[in-house]
């Protein structure tokens, strides 16, 4: 069996039967799989085994039951194919409104014509005008029903096709009451012929012209309002697509070149400018700038690009001038993954829909057969052919199949359209519907509810090595490691700007550690089961140093050397501060949280009871992860993972929805259901609320539908008439039709303003240097400037050092910072990370490891220190701060916490 699936374009769909009855006629094919068909778009995706059915036997199978599909063909640039799409819609809209604008202008004077004498308007009244007032009313309708013709034309051929639809009962409804009339007229005829005025006046008021123009164009009225608020729903898409810039500069023959976007190709040397959006996906190939991201990745400040760095489509460029070349064009660009991404996801069938998609399938023929069944018992129950056909009409034109097909379809691509917007891409709907239903959430510790990027904070020797010599060798061994921890050894040798070596017969152990050769000796350096596999003995002044930096939430890493223990350095990964108030917002929600960590027993526990999850696995390999989420399936868990896409592939592959946190640039990870753009737990406490709110939606969207077709059928077929005396005409029914179908898209557009439950801004610094002020006057005047620039929550101004330290949150666009500093009369040299610089505290008094912890804690608790490390054997606290700190305010830190500073350096 070889499956394969294809996208077709489906034209000719006008409702939810339509939808309904394409998919039943697909599905019905030997050899296919799935069929899945998009009334919103127009498409429809087919699973099939080639070798029982093509393309071909596909396409005719729809063509049968009166529609026309084609295979959707090569898809071209991203932003060309929307735009097509967009006309399509546009181009359906204008014709829609310039439809039912005809049809108003001619339907009033008919409905005057009509019935103004039933209101006492002398309009052609009077017997000699009868004749002119039937034939009036005849041509206006005619003209009325060939501007709307398309009504009867596909409600017909679907009717003779046996695919009825939502046309069908409008053409047949509309049709009764014209045909109806029409038989009025030559009774006219026929009575005047014979000199009986008072048949020919009874036959007057047998003329339904009025009711056939009026329900087509009713219908046409919510059609036109549907088509507008259904257009709506993919604002969205909209916005994505148009981050992609319509023209580009290009080197041709060393001479620049403006073309359109996506004629770019591959190795094309693309300029980029200030304020200009990066066309494609590249590297640099010269010159610098600094690039917002923030539309893709997240990231709130600019990036700095320089050469040999990867540039992102749809990216701004803030800050200097910079040429890269090509890598990834048309629709493999990051953002036309994106869209795509989207687009399939608002597209695809949610469970919650199959049972209005299995109502829609019947409900045009039943309907016919309600209305039936309502003619011939009101004729037996001795009631004229005039009210026995107004009640069989009423039922045929106030059934509404596309409340019904709608009430799913439309809320799912407005709400995986919203989540977009929030930097989650949702890869189904049926990932949006099951994700509100979770009841476990097992998180990866590394990278995940940690920043990812850890540090060294302690380092233990055992033999006389100097600190500087094993800090060479670790980072050396290291140096071929692509985990963080080793990496964290690494860019702690770099800071020391110490020299590295290349390792021989470097060996990655999956889950421990590395083994290497190093000057004629051979290391090992990883976790305490990679020793002890080793039968390495560890003595108890090791173990006992393992115990306390577990204690402490650090990763102690073992360096053994010839098979003696040398050494060890304690790394820890700092937990991102939105990770804390997400793993709140999980237990709110009555979700067991678990941590998943390769990290020994007593570090995993430290943090875990820090971050108060309820379960804790520890020393896990990256493999052992998916036997976990299998265990907790068979207790009967929903469960969720969170991971990073690429170690954690086969556990978010097993779990009920795999997230990836942080994706980046990586957006088709074949592995995740949910991605997310940006690293943030919070992320996926909005995803979980937005799937919520849309399946309440949903269901009250399919609520109304349903409750709207059960109230309103009977009513129209005359149910009340007899108790009451009520019942609706053929008119009303119409314009009831109309408005259930917009009520549903309209109550699904309300998704629109959706807003995350809980939004944590990180306030991060940075530094611009400022020419021209010389008072503090004038530091008023820029701190006043800044503060009204968006995003920015503090400054502070020091008119003496010429330069503004610049709190902000989220996206700060340098420009207008720039812009508002000009405006005060002042010139923005440069803006930068905020300087840190590396103080070592010599400290007395420390006798074990928990003087450390103290010391740490006390020195980390001072404004604008950070990566406190605390050597018990040096007598030393090395750490970064800002140029604010001052010796004196970190030597009052020590000696308050009890210990003596002996200097500061």
């Amino acid at each position: 069996m070889v499956l394969m699936e294809e996208k077709f374009d489906v034209t000719g769909m006008t409702c939810a039967a339509c939808q309904a009855n394409v998919t039943r006629v697909v599905s019905k094919l030997d050899g296919v799989s799935h069929c899945d068909v998009s009334l919103l778009s127009n498409s429809m995706k087919v699973e099939f085994d080639q070798d029982k059915v093509n393309e071909q036997v596909i396409c005719e199978a729809v063509k049968q039951i009166g529609y026309t599909a084609s295979v959707h063909g090569e898809k071209g640039e991203v932003k060309k194919e929307w735009q097509n799409r967009q006309d399509l819609v546009e181009s359906d809209q204008r014709s829609a409104k310039q439809r039912l604008i005809l049809s108003l202008v001619l339907l009033i004077p008919l409905l005057v014509i009509a019935m103004g004498p039933m209101v006492g308007l002398p309009i052609l009244e009077g017997m000699e005008w009868m004749m002119v007032s039937a034939l009036t009313q005849l041509i206006l309708c005619l003209f009325i029903l060939f501007i709307q013709r398309h009504f009867f034309i596909t409600g017909f051929k679907a009717l003779i096709k046996k695919s009825a639809n939502m046309d069908s009962l409008v053409a047949m409804g509309s049709g009764a009451s014209f045909v109806y009339g029409l038989v009025g007229i030559y009774q006219m005829a026929y009575y005047f012929g014979v000199q009986n005025m008072e048949m020919a006046h009874m036959a007057m008021h047998s003329l339904y012209f009025e009711s056939a123009a009026t329900i087509v164009t009713l219908v046409s009225v919510g059609k036109y309002l549907e088509s507008r608020s259904k257009a709506k729903t993919s604002d969205a898409l909209d916005k994505l697509v148009d981050l992609a810039p319509k023209n580009a500069t290009i080197l041709r023959n060393g001479q620049e070149v403006v073309v359109s976007s996506e004629s770019i190709r591959i190795h094309d040397i693309v300029v980029i400018r200030p304020g200009q959006r990066i066309p494609v996906d590249g590297k640099v190939v010269s010159g610098t700038g600094y690039v917002d991201q923030s539309a893709i990745t997240g990231e709130s400040l600019p990036v700095e690009k320089n050469v040999g760095d990867s540039v992102i489509s749809a990216t701004m460029n803030e800050n200097g001038t910079f040429q890269f070349e090509a890598e990834k064009v048309g629709q493999d660009t990051t953002l036309a993954q994106i869209i795509q991404l989207v687009d399939d996801a608002g597209n695809s069938k949610a469970p919650i829909a199959r049972l209005a998609d299995q109502v829609s399938g019947v409900f045009v023929p039943v309907v016919i057969l309600i209305a039936l069944i309502t003619f011939v018992v009101w004729l037996i129950s001795g009631q004229t052919i005039q009210f026995a056909l107004s009640n069989a009409i009423s039922v045929l034109v106030i059934s509404c199949p596309c409340a019904l097909g709608l009430a799913t379809p439309v809320a799912i691509m407005v709400g995986t359209g919203k989540a977009a917007e929030n930097g989650i891409l949702i890869k189904s709907a049926a990932i949006l519907e099951q994700l509100h239903s979770i009841d476990t959430i097992v998180l990866d510790k590394t990278g995940t509810i940690t920043s990812g990027k850890p540090s060294v904070q302690d380092i233990k020797l055992y033999t006389s090595i100097s600190a500087n010599d094993f800090i060479s060798v670790a980072a050396s061994l290291e140096s071929g490691s692509l985990h963080p921890l080793g990496q964290a050894i690494v860019e702690y040798a770099k800071d020391k700007n110490m020299n590295l070596e290349q390792p021989e017969n470097f060996t990655n152990i999956s889950g421990r550690g590395i083994q290497a050769k190093l000057n004629g000796h051979v290391y090992l350096a990883g976790n305490k089961r990679l020793v002890e596999e080793n039968k390495i003995e560890l003595n108890e002044t090791v173990l006992n140093d393992l115990d306390a930096y577990a204690s402490l939430g650090q990763t102690p890493l073992i360096f053994v050397e010839d098979q003696n223990v040398i050494g060890l350095i304690s790394v820890a990964d700092t937990v991102r501060s939105t990770s804390q108030v997400a793993l709140e917002q999980f237990k709110k929600k009555n979700m067991h949280v678990v941590m998943l960590t390769g990290d020994n027993k007593k570090t995993a526990e430290a943090i875990g009871k820090s971050l108060s999850v309820d379960e804790v696995i520890s020393d896990v390999l990256p493999q052992d992860k998916e036997s976990v989420i299998r265990k907790l399936q068979e207790q009967g868990k929903k469960v969720m993972m969170v991971g990073d896409g690429i170690n954690d592939a086969p556990a978010l592959m097993r779990a009920d929805i795999g997230v990836a946190i942080g994706a980046g640039t990586d957006i088709a990870l074949d592995s995740a259901d949910v991605i997310l753009m940006k690293s943030s737990l919070l992320d996926v406490v909005t995803a979980i609320d937005l799937s919520s709110d849309v399946i309440k939606n949903i269901k009250m969207n399919l609520f109304w539908a349903f409750f709207y077709n059960i109230l309103g059928i009977p009513v129209a077929a005359g149910l009340l008439y007899p108790a009451f005396g009520l019942r609706l005409s053929p008119m009303i029914g119409s314009a009831c039709m109309s408005l259930s179908s917009v009520c549903v898209v309209t109550n699904a557009l309300r998704l629109r303003y959706f807003k995350p439950r809980i939004e944590m801004e990180e306030v991060k610094t940075f530094t611009m240097h400022i020419d021209g002020m010389s008072c503090g006057h004038c530091a008023w005047l820029v701190e006043d400037a800044l503060k009204k620039v968006p995003n920015v929550k503090e400054v502070r101004v020091d008119y003496n050092l010429g330069k503004a330290d610049i709190d902000y949150v989220q996206q700060v666009n340098m420009v207008a910072l720039k812009q508002a500093v000009k405006d005060a009369g002042y010139i923005p040299v440069e803006y930068k990370e905020e300087k840190k610089m590396k103080k070592i505290v010599t400290v007395d008094g420390m006798m074990c490891m928990h003087c450390v912890a103290h010391v740490k804690d006390a020195l980390s608790k001072v404004e604008g220190v950070s990566d406190v490390v605390v050597s018990l054997d040096e007598k030393t606290a090395t750490l970064n701060c800002t140029e604010n700190v001052t010796d004196q305010m970190l030597s009052d830190a020590v000696t308050n916490a009890g210990y003596t500073v002996i200097s500061v350096k």
